[in-house]
């Protein structure tokens, strides 16, 4: 198991830093995506700015991916016909550097110093470096870089060099590099030769210095316009002006300057990006080289102040504060810092599982994105959630397209995508996970009912919940006995596939049902105006009230779909720790037919539609299905920390609590060099604020029965309801609830209802904990990394 690598650094009021001394080549491709940044519509790996070493180049626009084919061994009816990979789009963060006539590379000469350090708080990437070139040349090479959240299409570089004990000439080369190399996404050939060159040069204008360059995939049909412009500012009287050529790969300004001990020269470095599929490229160029010309204008210094007062106002609402535990605080915020980059201005786009910090899953989007990411967006940044909700609104037309060709009414969503086309070639974990359609409905009615946005609820949300709905009635079957049943889907748990009336999906497409018919009644001429009847409506509460949920009478527990509890346990004995993930070491024929689970699902149960449990049942399924789960996926350690927390078994709550927190950091499943899991890393806030918070949304009064657990002394944490702030700070004796504006809100503190006045605070004590009973446990070697160990 690895351990971090990241110092702590302080802030006023906890931990908040990511700052990582010295540098060597093993870890680097962890480094770039940890010090990734990015807006949800710009990625940029953490690379070093000089370029080399890389492990991935790694400059992303959400969106801009490559078709390829889909290689099939055999072919069949409805599958889809060609897949779909992100790519690298011209990278303008590159900054060369010669020393007199040597290339500052840190593998060379001698590095004196080195440090990168990430700033949550100013959304800053800084690097600073004193190095020695080989012919004894001593400079000081300062860099930083910001993707900014309030000029959507900008990032931009500032970069000085100082000279510290000779007269030296230095020569910088600010770069857009194209056609920079792909990792090996996929195993096939075939689909790696369509991705070596994804990329056609269209246009390049260059002057002074400034450079411009577009390019269009050869096979999707996305164009990209990539800009740049430069200030230069210098101590040294001898600096000559830049000059910039630009090719169909590379555009470079070339600046020179000789330095005398002590003197400097400092370049600003502004790139636009923009895209499209329909938009012709000369509009592309000109929007890019507006945004350029607007930042550099602005100047380096309002776009930090910008940047700052953006992540101000974000932690004033949204900042969860730990007392007792440094390591946790900075893991809780770099979750929280994350999960901002990548949705903050995405913009009717899809929240990639990776964001776009690298190229894992080739850049597509889950349904994670609905069930763990948007309950954070909706509380803190709600105008993201309703970004991503119109995205999949945008998608509808495909979605309909899909369910035609499965013979299917309504709407069917895919289970990976990237422009909402189904991208999944394994149909058993694919196409048969019609749970994202009832995920997205979950989305929609959690939105609406924390926001109040009747606009988007009558425009948009109506009909997500419409046409996942008429799905449902399509798929589902009736038995002799009145018993709705859904059969042969996959859900959450990718180590049961073609299942019948698995839980978690019975359970939330009743609530889609449900959220449906009440909604079209609400807005009866919009649900006229899209087909729905009276007997439509009818027809989803009837089939929402004989939805089949299977049960042990026996055990007393839900069943994880139907047969589940009576299938052979998984040899857990036997399997050793190098065996693990199951999926690498074993052949799903039998992984699918026995008891063992790779990520929670019926325990997701619990946690989704706590209303459908009485809390002896919770108690009784979570310790049966722990004991089954190996956590082969990122996502199931928040939700286990959930209902953890909500069974009083907090200490084991807060180890799934710190191993969700440093999965990345840590880097604990040895694969972050393909990106950060944005998914798992909301599930860092939903296990704080579900689970030791005690929050529930699943009516129209929110509800809290907050607990705090060793190491945590005291936390705190915020969110935006209905547009007002409400602040939450827990001890072990009590916890003090704070309305901050707006009018008044009624809440539930455990079982007592109470309401709040903006501007006054309410104390209230924290009832003692039953005994939860025995910890639960998990599978021979399975269980989760121990909180006091990992601090």
């Amino acid at each position: 198991m690895a351990q971090h690598r990241f110092d702590v650094d302080p802030w006023a009021i906890g931990w908040s830093c990511l700052r990582d001394a010295g540098w060597e080549e093993d870890g680097q491709s962890h480094r770039e995506s940890v010090l990734a940044l990015s807006n949800g519509h710009i990625g940029w790996r953490g690379t070093l700015d000089e370029g080399d070493p890389s492990a991935a180049a790694g400059s992303y626009l959400n969106g801009v991916f490559e078709e390829h084919p889909m290689p099939y061994a055999e072919d069949g009816y409805g599958y889809p016909e060609h897949g779909q990979t992100v790519v690298h789009v011209p990278d303008g963060k590159v900054i060369r550097l010669l020393v007199d006539d040597e290339p500052f590379d840190i593998r060379t000469g001698e590095l004196i110093s080195h440090e990168q350090h990430l700033d949550f708080r100013t959304g800053i990437l800084r690097r600073t470096a004193v190095w020695r070139s080989p012919a004894g040349r001593r400079v000081t090479v300062g860099s930083e870089r910001v993707v900014s959240f309030t000029r959507r299409s900008i990032a931009a570089v500032r970069y000085e060099v100082t000279s510290i004990d000779a007269e030296v000439e230095v020569t910088l080369l600010s770069e857009i590099v194209a056609d920079e190399p792909l990792p090996e996404v996929h195993p096939d050939p075939r689909v790696m030769e369509a991705l070596r060159h994804p990329f056609e040069p269209v246009e390049q204008r260059a002057s002074a210095g400034r450079a411009t360059m577009t390019q269009r995939t050869r096979r999707s049909g996305i164009t990209v316009a990539v800009a740049t412009d430069h200030r230069i500012e210098a101590s040294a009287p001898q600096t000559v002006e830049p000059r910039t050529e630009v090719g169909h790969d590379l555009a470079r300004t070339t600046v020179r300057a000789r330095l005398a001990p002590g003197e400097s020269v400092r370049l600003f470095k502004a790139v636009g990006h923009e895209w499209s599929s329909d938009v012709e490229h000369v509009a592309l160029q000109d929007r890019a080289e507006t945004a350029v010309s607007g930042a550099i204008d602005a100047g380096w210094e309002a776009l930090v102040a910008e940047q700052s007062a953006y992540l101000d106002d974000f932690w004033a609402r949204a900042d969860i504060v730990i007392e007792g535990d440094e390591r946790l605080q900075q893991s809780v915020r770099f979750a929280l810092f994350q999960v901002v980059q990548a949705a903050a201005r995405a913009e009717v786009r899809s929240i990639p599982g990776k964001g776009l910090t690298g190229v894992g899953y080739e850049g597509h989007t889950f349904w994670d994105a609905e069930a763990f990411v948007l309950p954070v967006l909706t509380y803190t940044q709600p105008r993201a959630a309703r970004d991503a909700l119109v995205w999949r609104h945008s998608t509808l037309d495909h979605a309909r397209h899909r369910a035609e060709q499965l013979h299917l009414e309504g709407a069917a969503f895919p289970w990976r995508t990237i422009d909402g086309r189904e991208c999944s070639g394994y149909w058993p974990a694919g196409t048969i996970a019609f749970h994202i359609n009832a995920d997205i409905a979950a989305a929609v009615t959690r939105y609406v009912r924390a926001t109040g946005d009747e606009e988007f609820e009558r425009e948009k949300g109506l009909e997500l919940l419409v046409e996942t709905a008429r799905l449902w009635c399509s798929l589902g079957r009736w038995d002799d006995d009145g018993s709705f049943h859904i059969d042969g889907v996959t859900g959450p748990d990718e180590y049961s596939a073609l299942v019948d009336d698995n839980v978690f999906t019975n359970l939330m497409a009743q609530r889609n049902l449900r959220a449906a018919a009440e909604t079209s009644q609400r807005y009866g001429d919009e649900a006229s105006a899209l087909g729905v009847t009276s007997d439509e409506i009818a027809r989803w509460t009837t089939t929402a009230d004989a939805v089949s949920i299977p049960y042990d009478a026996d055990l007393g527990i839900p069943q994880q779909s139907a047969g589940f509890t009576q299938k052979q346990r998984w040899d857990f004995e036997a399997t050793g720790d190098e065996q693990y993930p199951l999926h690498s070491h074993f052949p799903y024929f039998d992984l699918y037919r026995k008891q063992v689970i790779k990520q929670a699902d019926l325990v997701l149960a619990l946690q989704s539609t706590p209303e459908a449990f009485s809390p002896d049942e919770t108690a009784r399924a979570f310790a049966y299905y722990d004991e089954l789960t190996v956590r082969d996926s990122s996502l199931s350690a928040s939700v286990q920390a959930v209902v953890a927390a909500r069974t009083g078994h907090l200490d084991l709550a807060m180890d799934y609590l710190v191993e969700a927190g440093t999965i990345d950091l840590d880097d604990l499943r040895d694969d972050v060099d393909e990106g950060l899991h944005v998914a798992a890393l909301a599930g860092v806030w939903n296990a704080l604020v579900r689970g030791f918070g005690g929050m529930r949304d699943d009516d129209e009064r929110l509800r809290f029965a907050p607990r705090v657990a060793a190491p945590m002394r005291a936390f705190s944490f915020g969110m935006l309801v209905r547009g007002r702030a409400l602040r939450v700070d827990v001890e072990h004796d009590g916890v003090t609830y704070r309305l901050m504006d707006g009018p008044p809100l009624g809440i539930r503190h455990f079982d007592e209802e109470i309401t709040l006045e903006a501007g006054a605070t309410q104390r209230l004590g924290i009832p003692p904990l039953p005994d939860p009973g025995p910890r639960p446990t998990q599978p021979r070697g399975r269980a989760p990394r121990r909180a006091r160990t990992a601090t």
